[in-house]
């Protein structure tokens, strides 16, 4: 199955980390990397395993993000 979900990474001065979050699955929902390319890493295993987890528990997985689309808050 091919989902079209986001990954947002962000650098952290507090962390000193780049931080990975996932807004179609809220604000719980975050990773880290020492780079870029091991955040992205980190990301990608996330997000399979929350699309994994999802499907274990019957859950209807987030509609995924658009270019042009707007998030809810809350969703």
């Amino acid at each position: 199955m091919n989902h079209h979900y986001s990954i947002l990474i962000q650098w952290s001065n507090e962390d000193q980390k780049y931080v990975v979050s996932f807004p179609e699955f809220g604000p719980y929902a975050h990773t880290h990397g020492d780079t870029y390319a091991e955040a992205l890493k980190h990301g990608e295993e996330v997000l399979e395993l929350l699309i994994e987890e999802y499907q274990l528990q019957g859950r209807t997985l987030p509609q995924p993000l658009m270019v042009g689309s707007t998030m809810i808050i809350g969703q």
